[in-house]
């Protein structure tokens, strides 16, 4: 039996009673959110510079404010960092997440304020519970700890007063008492710096806990299991954790790594949630596990809207209210938040796949894909192909990345491919036919490209050695946290950057 305590078992009724009312109430719901936002900056300095006071609808809104990205809110932020306030929202801003959502060289510090702690990312973050507790009511997963795998935390240096860290290192540093004590590791291990010191102190500080869940990024997580199971000596990891019940995943797609998973918790009882959480906000989760697909968070603090992928990078581009999407159709996320980003483009690319109630799923990063010949490939269609082609021949891959080769004037052009195998049991070239076959039955452009080798020849696959990947991340000082490599890339940095790792 689960192990609630009276408060906690109210206040999940309460947000049960909360997540109905938006799933009933919609669009009724993202109104009332959108007018307390423009209400609440009216008098900042942003709100004033587009006349926040005399908005009265979204249209309104849509005429007055512009599409921003990083680049174009990064002046307001800078100001903040060094101190000023009440610049882009009205409450004092003295935290900042710092974003590795790629691998980009360059950092982005998003403000965090007391609002968006509380009503986002923290409400978020139970009403994920809410749902699996709804869904397994007689579940025991809160009679144990959630071993959280976060970032680091560092203070910065331009303010005294304001400090910086990932996403996960700021909410665990301003997380009240009652939460610390449902956690695992202590606060000093969860903000190490040094990703390998902190893996190997994580590992053998939480071996002796009665771990019920894990909450962490798919790579890491796996990571610190090899290390877990290297310590006790077993390769199964309810040998370790035997109420283990719960694994909440995001930031890369799962399906690589299910099969993974399921090897290292052998258990028809093991559950598995994908969450949608952001720098910038905690935007959805599963509802119902083993449903495609994250009801959408609509009443924490963000007003969404949903650009049509022809009108990115158009001057103006237009966007869709939640009550104009469309099923299955590609939209770049655009948000407003209670930490003041406005019209911030996100950089992800959705899909519904389901309007009653409203649930999205991530295709994949406006800047990760191959479209270099027309065929518009997308990190959900690689991703698709790889979980296909380990089906098919017992595969299992850690990790991948690609990028297009460019036509000659001797050969067509290609997709060129990293793998990491965890276990490749079949020759390198069957796995690649498996999973060519797949790419084209999954999207038709690239289907259409590989007819008879017209446009692009068979993909080219190099093999990356067991942690590869990592030591690339290491040594571009990204690992750890929520540090990714990139799926796909329309151009061959990154790719090229990974080549001589091969050889290692």
């Amino acid at each position: 039996m689960s192990i609630i305590s009276p408060a906690f078992k109210g206040y999940i009724k309460l947000r049960q009673s909360a997540i109905d009312n938006y799933v009933l109430n919609p669009i009724d719901t993202q109104k009332q959110v959108f007018n307390n936002l423009i209400g609440s900056a009216q008098f900042t300095e942003y709100g004033k510079k587009y006349s926040f006071d005399k908005i009265d609808n979204v249209i309104d809104f849509k005429k007055n404010v512009p599409i921003n990205d990083y680049d174009t809110l990064k002046p307001y932020i800078q100001r903040i960092r060094e101190g000023n306030q009440n610049i882009l929202w009205p409450s004092p801003i003295t935290w900042f997440a710092k974003s590795s959502g790629t691998t980009s060289d360059k950092s982005k510090f998003i403000p965090v304020s007391k609002e968006s702690l509380d009503d986002n990312h923290y409400k978020a973050g139970k009403d994920v519970l809410t749902l699996y507790l709804r869904s397994f009511p007689q579940s025991s997963v809160l009679s144990g700890k959630c071993l959280i795998i976060g970032g680091s935390h560092q203070i910065n240096q331009l303010n005294a007063d304001s400090f910086f860290g990932d996403l996960s290192a700021v909410m665990l540093q301003n997380m009240p008492w009652f939460g610390q004590m449902g956690r695992t590791p202590d606060l000093a291990t969860a903000l190490m710096d040094e990703w390998e010191a902190k893996i190997e102190k994580i590992a053998h500080s939480t071996i002796e806990e009665n771990v019920t869940y894990i909450a962490g990024v798919p790579t890491w997580t796996i990571v610190l299991i090899k290390r877990i199971f290297e310590i006790a000596g077993t390769n199964n990891l309810l040998d370790v954790w035997p109420n283990m019940e719960l694994y909440i995943h995001g930031g890369v797609s799962f399906k690589p790594y299910r099969h993974q998973f399921e090897q290292y918790i052998p258990s028809r009882s093991m559950h598995y949630l994908e969450t949608y959480n952001a720098s910038e906000g905690f935007f959805a989760a599963q509802d119902e596990i083993g449903r495609e697909g994250m009801l959408l968070f609509l009443n924490h603090g963000i007003y969404y809207e949903f650009m049509p992928m022809e009108e990115y990078g158009k001057e103006h581009p237009e966007t869709l209210t939640l009550k104009e999407v469309e099923l299955n159709k590609n939209y770049a996320l655009v948000i407003n938040t209670n930490g003041g980003l406005w019209r911030y483009l996100v950089g992800d690319t959705i899909q519904f796949t389901s309007l009653a109630p409203y649930r999205i799923k991530v295709t994949g990063r406006l800047k990760h894909f191959i479209n270099a010949f027309g065929e518009e490939v997308i990190v959900d269609n690689s991703d698709h192909a790889i979980e296909k082609a380990c089906a098919e021949t017992g595969a299992i891959v850690n990790d991948y990345t690609a990028a297009p080769v460019y036509m000659t004037g001797q050969s067509n052009g290609a997709h060129e491919w990293i793998i990491e195998f965890e276990k490749l049991p079949c020759p390198l070239d069957v796995f690649v036919e498996k999973m060519d076959k797949a790419l084209q039955l999954v999207n038709s452009d690239y289907e259409a490209k590989r007819h008879k080798d017209i446009a692009l020849r068979m993909p080219i696959v190099h093999i990356m050695p067991k942690d590869g990947f990592n030591r690339w991340l290491k040594d571009k000082g990204k690992l750890g946290g929520q540090h990714k490599v990139p799926r796909l890339s329309n151009e061959r940095k990154y790719l090229e950057e990974m080549l001589p790792y091969t050889q290692q």
